[in-house]
């Protein structure tokens, strides 16, 4: 069977978070595409925050990308290529939401968009979140914090209101655990 083959990789724009990229292919009849290729340089981690009370603690914020407010599962890049995506999901936890757990487990790994970006978010399950002090955001954060019930998520993600993807694999992956979907 024949295959892709890159031949070809030019930057094009270096970001402060990925860096963007023309790839020429050789396909496998022979002939040459151009394919656009973001790298996310840092990865990521993000965290399913349940609370003691069995609540979702969930932060709403502007994306430039969308132009609109997202409900999203607390989450953010790493400080380093070592940094251990638990250390940042630790961080991101208590810095968005002012929240701590003791009780962390990893529930799966994503790429979030396969087809042009090499995105790398590892997904955390933190129960028996407890407020321990306020958010500490960076200075370009604005973000709201929310608490909901799993049927309230459950049925924002069915009605298409929730697409984050990140955060519909990280709910969804936590209620298939609990035999909840």
């Amino acid at each position: 069977m024949a295959h892709v083959e890159r031949i070809n990789r030019e930057k094009i724009y270096s970001g402060t978070v990925v860096d963007f990229y023309k790839d020429t292919m050789k396909l496998p009849d022979g002939s040459t595409e151009y394919y656009d290729f973001i790298h996310h340089r840092m990865g990521a981690a993000a965290v399913v925050a349940v609370t003691t009370e069995g609540k979702f603690i969930m932060v709403r914020q502007y994306r430039p990308a969308l132009d609109r407010y997202t409900l999203e599962i607390p989450a953010g890049k790493r400080d380093s290529l070592t940094e251990d995506t638990i250390v940042t999901a630790k961080r991101e936890l208590s810095e968005e939401t002012g929240c701590e757990s003791n009780d962390w487990k990893k529930l799966l790994s994503i790429r979030t968009t396969v087809a042009f970006c090499d995105e790398h978010i590892d997904v955390y399950l933190a129960e028996n979140c407890k407020k321990t002090s306020g958010q500490h955001l960076d200075p370009d954060e604005d973000i709201e914090i929310l608490e909901y019930d799993e049927d309230f998520l459950k049925e924002k993600i069915y009605a298409g209101e929730i697409e984050d993807a990140k955060t519909v694999a990280g709910i969804m992956a936590y209620l298939a655990q609990k035999g909840n979907n």
